[in-house]
């Protein structure tokens, strides 16, 4: 016993097996009772802790409960001794036990999606004097969504029905009904009273009918999950980070392996951009190398060809199961939020380390997650579960939750607050879905230049960019962007202005020959995008004005070419677009002055 530390051999701890447990269920059903007495007949409370807590209980004339041990070590974290509030931990002599005790069920689902307490098994407590309440429906209804299925359902308080069998073969009966309709199968019911110790780390002779397992064997009895390692290779990925110090050029792409496992050679794809290469070293701090790596790990990896990728995409073995691409998905989420989920409300959703604008499309059905009471709303309310279409506003690489349920679960963030989350059931077509296809190809087959782009940034003295000039028909569109281009030219920097109208009699040529193919802006636009894509590829700032461009347009654009690299100009006094734009010019007196503003605002 060391500074106050709990009672553990520090050899078990390391050789011993470690699992994640969080239990829940309704306020002033015993769940702090209950980890309490864990800790106690465990003995992994500090040294005299126990004593200390029973004796203010005595000074105060207050009864004492083992729920104060909880008080008692949050009060410890506070002072930053020894224990983390939403962590607990005790020992078995066959495992470490680290209960996920969260207060709040909106904690508990995010802590969950993001992989931050990835709960292996369940408990869940009912007070068998008050019986189930909506909040124990609910809690087994999120551990059904979140795909917990160890659930062990503790009926705890059995001393206030006179540790009768009847009372809890109702709650029993009852609940295994429920359960069953979402789909989750309890391993065991156990009768208990945390707060007299029976059937928690003994068998209670006051409960002789009950014959089952006591609650540390059921939790012995759970099997620990094993790494997705058999799946194929996910990881999220989190940073892109650049080394230079030293001569050190290396380009390092950082993240946690989700699924699967990877080795030096083997060739990767990034979705959504599509970008491919192999793996040429797999980088570690402060451990040595090695040429394989699996689910689990936090890592990076050097690779072969320079592409350019970023925070939000997913790595994938470019010989397995395909991830699903899209800006439109099918999926059940819980909403937590204090205001309801409505359609048309701009939302944000992250999934893995993506983080994208959406919007409710359609509320399909709505389910209280209490009653089960399926039902038709325009929106979804606090506790309930619904079956959506989300759009987002731009394309997100992730899984379906039958094929890979780490890479499908999600969050969504309203004003700055986590207030739901859920599992992704289908992808769903949308408008840009046939461009998407294209240029996913396209970064496919792409055979990449050896000169990076930061070289090229270095050479030139400017990254690459894309500068779209777009307005009303009358608006000096074109003589703004090349007077911008001459400025810029005359500064020495490398840039080429394109008007809309050069590309439809150049390369689309064959699209203004009615004959042969259909005319259609979309496809125009999409062939300015790879244009474009060229262009920048190249390092150039790259000037292009369009008519009145669109959302729709923008959309096209943006499949094609990284959003940070764009900057949109609307000129003309009303600004009738619903583009996200950069600068709005609505009258031009002195176009040179107007080039100057401009290059200021974007630093060119």
């Amino acid at each position: 016993m060391e500074n106050g530390e709990p009672i553990f051999n520090r050899r078990d701890l390391i050789n011993k097996q470690d699992m994640n447990i969080v239990i829940v269920g309704h306020v002033d059903h015993g769940k702090s009772t209950v980890i309490g007495r864990l800790l106690a007949d465990t003995n992994s409370l500090p040294e005299g802790k126990l004593e200390q807590v029973k004796e203010i209980c005595r000074r105060n004339s207050k009864p004492f409960e083992y729920a104060f041990l909880l008080d008692a070590l949050k009060d410890e974290q506070a002072q930053g001794i020894t224990i983390d509030t939403a962590r607990c931990f005790f020992q078995t002599e066959k495992r470490n036990y680290i209960i996920i005790d969260a207060p709040g069920h909106i904690e508990f689902l995010k802590n969950m999606i993001t992989g931050a307490a990835r709960a292996e098994a369940a408990l869940l407590v009912i007070d068998a004097s008050e019986g189930i309440q909506e909040n124990s429906r609910r809690h087994g209804f999120m551990l059904s969504m979140l795909g917990i299925k160890q659930v062990c359902v503790l009926v705890n308080k059995m001393d206030l029905v006179g540790y009768g069998e009847k009372p809890f073969r109702r709650i029993e009966r009852q609940y295994r009904r429920f359960l069953k309709k979402v789909d989750v199968e309890p391993v065991c019911f156990i009768p208990i009273s945390a707060r007299e110790g029976d059937n928690v780390a003994n068998h209670s002779d006051k409960m002789s009918w009950y014959k089952g397992m006591n609650v540390l064997e059921v939790l012995d009895s759970f099997k620990s999950e094993e790494l997705p390692e058999d799946k194929p290779f996910r990881m999220p990925v989190q940073d892109v980070y650049k080394f230079t110090r030293g001569g050190d050029n290396r380009r390092i792409i950082a993240g946690t392996i989700e699924t699967g496992k990877i080795s030096v050679g083997d060739e990767v794809i990034f979705y959504p951009s599509g970008k491919r290469t192999r793996i040429k070293s797999i980088e570690g701090f402060n451990r040595p190398p090695v040429t394989e790596i699996g689910a689990g790990w936090a890592t990076g990896f050097t690779v072969t060809e320079q592409i350019y990728v970023k925070r939000g995409e997913l790595m994938c073995k470019a010989d397995e199961l395909k991830p699903k691409v899209t800006g439109r998905m099918l999926v059940n989420l819980f909403w937590l939020g204090k205001n309801p989920l409505v359609k048309g409300k701009d939302y944000y959703l992250k999934l893995g380390t993506a983080k994208v604008s959406m919007r409710v499309e359609e509320i399909r059905n709505v389910i209280d997650a209490s009653s089960l009471v399926s039902k038709k709303k325009e929106q979804v309310d606090r506790n309930e579960v619904a079956e959506c279409i989300l759009s987002l506003d731009r394309h997100i690489a992730f899984d379906l939750t039958a094929d890979i349920a780490n890479t499908s679960r999600f969050v969504i963030v309203d004003e700055y607050e986590i207030s739901g989350g859920g599992i992704v059931i289908s992808d769903l077509e949308d408008q840009t879905s046939w461009v998407r296809d294209k240029v996913l190809m396209r970064n496919y087959k792409w055979i990449g230049s050896e000169i990076s782009a930061e070289t090229r940034a270095l050479k030139y003295g400017h990254g690459a960019a894309l500068i779209l000039i777009t307005g009303e028909k009358q608006s000096p569109r074109k003589e703004l962007g090349r007077a911008l281009e001459k400025q810029l030219f005359d500064d020495g920097k490398l840039v080429y202005y394109l008007g809309m109208g050069s590309v439809m009699y150049g390369v689309d040529a064959d699209l203004m020959d009615h004959e042969l193919i259909v005319p259609s802006r979309q496809e125009h636009i999409r062939r300015l995008t790879e244009v474009a894509h060229i262009m920048l590829d190249a390092g150039m700032i790259f000037i292009i004005s369009a008519r009145e461009l669109t959302a729709e347009d923008y959309n096209v654009i943006c499949t094609g070419i990284p959003h940070e690299k764009i900057t949109v100009i609307w000129v003309g006094e009303e600004k009738t677009t619903d583009i996200p734009v950069t600068i709005h010019i609505s009258s031009i007196e002195n176009i040179d002055e107007c080039v100057r503003m401009i290059r200021k605002r974007i630093n060119l």
